[in-house]
């Protein structure tokens, strides 16, 4: 067995495709990643950007499409169906095989939604009936407008992949938005499944960059260290939140945990190990979701080792050591929180005026 397979079988973890492109489904190229070990694929509007604006892989059917009067924005979502729909063909082995645990594909509803509760429910409930596949997670920001969106799509029966967790206090919020929508499901609980995506190395960019303005050697010798640290707490707060009388109810319905997703995993300072957000957060019912370089770099030279939890005292004083030079954590995943959305959602209008740019060289 190679390391991606080896994380699943021995530590319980599940490597996952933080990337998804048409040249990589009609090349083969995403089927091998799936026998190398990868069991999901996230996507995000950032990644589809990048895919329509440096191929002309979509250039046929947009014509197709914009020819036969659709909307840029509705040409848009028929591309990125298509894609989701192939590559949900591509892991439904997987699903089946594990027996709904893994083999999933995630879509994001538009971003700018992030901050409108009932809009996002409306789009989830369009993008989940549409596509209309077991193995389909609709990605819904856990923003603070996004918690009840979260909590209806679960009671409704549809499995929802929350993105954009930075802090512990809104990953609690996340869970109890879960676990709450599990007990108003009315349907089969083991057809109900979820991810949390705790996002890591922004965390360390974010905090090094205020340790560095403090500058301090104390400050200084906490960077690169809070993301892990961070990370891992969440992990203890999903042992504590999935156990229990509360849970035990649920289990007994057939429900399974929302596992945490570490996401944003690849790492962006060089002086850090390039696998620094996969050896350290290696540990049973969690997911990895890893750009593809990240893959092959772990492919080479990963760990193969429970590390999660292996200190969780450790990352608890890294925490407080932050607070006592002065980095507010809390403010520190607030900043996160507000640029990934915005983040995201200057993709996707900036996607959509790529397609609108291309429309001029073709008529209807």
């Amino acid at each position: 067995m190679n390391t991606l397979q080896r994380l699943h079988a021995e530590q319980g973890q599940s490597p996952w495709l933080d990337n998804l492109k048409r040249g990589w489904i009609t090349s083969g190229e995403l089927h091998a990643w799936v026998e190398r070990g990868v069991r999901g694929i996230t996507s995000n509007p950032t990644i589809f950007q990048k895919a329509i604006e440096a191929t002309d892989d979509y250039d046929a059917q947009f014509r197709d499409l914009f020819s036969a009067g659709e909307s840029v924005e509705t040409s848009y979502w028929d591309l990125v169906t298509s894609d989701i729909r192939h590559a949900l063909a591509i892991l439904r082995p997987v699903h089946d095989g594990s027996e709904g645990v893994d083999g999933f594909v995630s879509v994001e509803v538009d971003p700018g939604l992030a901050r409108d509760t009932d809009a996002t429910i409306a789009a989830a409930r369009h993008l989940s009936t549409t596509i209309n596949e077991p193995n389909l997670y609709v990605k819904i920001p856990g923003t603070k407008e996004g918690l009840p969106a979260i909590q209806q799509m679960i009671g409704e029966g549809r499995s929802i992949n929350v993105t954009l967790l930075f802090s512990l206090q809104r990953y609690a919020e996340v869970v109890e938005s879960y676990l709450s929508g599990l007990e108003a499901c009315d349907g089969d609980l083991s057809r109900v499944s979820s991810v949390a995506s705790f996002f890591v190395s922004r965390v360390d960019t974010e905090t090094d960059r205020r340790l560095e303005e403090i500058g301090t050697d104390e400050a200084l010798s906490l960077r690169g260290k809070a993301a892990i640290a961070n990370a891992q707490c969440a992990y203890e707060l999903f042992l504590e939140k999935f156990s229990g009388p509360r849970w035990d109810a649920l289990s007994a319905r057939g429900a399974r945990v929302q596992r945490p997703l570490w996401a944003s995993t690849s790492t962006k300072n060089p002086a850090y190990r390039d696998t620094i957000y996969v050896d350290d957060l290696i540990g049973p019912d969690t997911v990895n979701t890893m750009p593809d370089a990240t893959l092959e770099a772990v492919l080479d030279h990963g760990t193969v080792a429970r590390t999660v939890d292996a200190d969780l005292p450790g990352a608890h004083r890294v925490l407080d050591q932050l607070r006592s030079v002065g980095v507010d954590i809390d403010d520190v995943t607030r900043t996160l929180e507000d640029e990934g959305v915005a983040s995201f959602s200057k993709s996707f209008q900036e996607l959509l005026s790529t397609l609108e740019a291309k429309t001029h060289t073709f008529g209807r």
